[in-house]
């Protein structure tokens, strides 16, 4: 997924709780999605940053040589950057970008 391209946050800031409410008509279950989709979000990008820091490991024993590399910390420094997945969710859900579905109630 491209995180540059979602327009979420950076910062904390209010949100009209009746809009979130209104998709699902209960603010707990908008929550439970939000909670769910910023997880796998979450996942996703710890997933990422992992792939790409992993070029940069070191599989020496000793612990007194402590590399300093430019690149790494510039990936470190564009994911600290980033939104945070619940902004990134947020995001999403009011954009209509989310979908999701009742396992319990497709069974019936």
């Amino acid at each position: 997924m491209d995180y540059k391209k979602i327009k979420a946050q950076t910062s904390a800031v209010p949100y009209n709780l009746s809009e979130l409410e209104e998709k699902t008509g209960n603010l707990y279950e908008t929550i439970v999605i939000l909670s769910k989709r910023a997880n796998q979000i979450s996942v996703e990008m710890k997933e990422e940053i992992n792939e790409k820091l992993q070029e940069f490991s070191s599989y020496t024993d000793n612990l007194e040589e402590i590399f300093e590399n430019r690149e790494q910390i510039e990936i470190s420094k564009y994911y600290e950057r980033l939104p945070k997945p619940t902004s990134i969710a947020i995001a999403e859900y009011l954009e209509d970008r989310l979908q999701w579905r009742y396992p319990n109630k497709d069974k019936e």
